[in-house]
């Protein structure tokens, strides 16, 4: 067991997890750059891109660090009917619907108060609640496959599913936002 906490160990398990997810974070960036135009022309879009993809991987990162400590209680099973497993992905996605709205009036309020809004604040909180609950789903799913991964390969969850679900929320939090404001805007 105390193997596992050398130095070593822990770099050989993780440098080619944040190598992967650096290349990913720069798909990232194109995607925005790709997005930039609609950004510029919303500023409340733009004030969302960054509370979307944190929140999003805030609610991943609860979500893995709970499954992490059950797997490491041996509480955790990967079925459909464990109720704790089934319970956490319910309150991520309950979290969700109650916290994007909250992103959604904020932003308008606050691009109102400092550039002015050209977008009705019922627009911002539908395209921050449609794109946060789909970028909760999304990281739910995530979440309980790099956990499964992590038991799989005998990694550690607690040091690989945090990393990974914050950098894919990321991403993903881009491209979602893209899609859903190309059909709400």
């Amino acid at each position: 067991m105390l193997t596992e906490w050398r130095v070593r160990s822990i770099m050989r398990a993780m440098l080619p997890v944040l190598v992967a997810l650096t290349l990913v974070e720069l798909g990232s960036g194109l995607v925005l750059g790709s997005f930039q135009a609609k950004l510029l022309t919303y500023p409340t879009l733009l004030a969302l891109v960054p509370v979307t993809i944190g929140t999003a991987g805030n609610l991943g990162s609860i979500l893995a660090a709970r499954l992490s400590t059950a797997f490491h209680l041996g509480t955790l099973s990967f079925a459909l009917e464990d109720d704790m497993l089934v319970g956490n992905v319910v309150a991520t996605l309950a979290h969700a619907l109650t916290l994007f709205p909250l992103v959604g009036v904020g932003a308008w309020l606050l691009t109102g108060l400092t550039v002015g809004t050209t977008l009705h604040v019922t627009t911002v909180v539908l395209v921050a609640l449609t794109s946060g609950v789909a970028l909760a789903a999304f990281a739910a799913v995530i979440t309980i496959v790099v956990t499964y991964v992590a038991y799989r390969f005998r990694l550690d969850p607690d040091d690989v599913a945090i990393p990974v679900v914050t950098n894919l929320c990321d991403v993903l939090g881009v491209v979602v936002l893209f899609v859903v404001v190309q059909f709400l805007v």
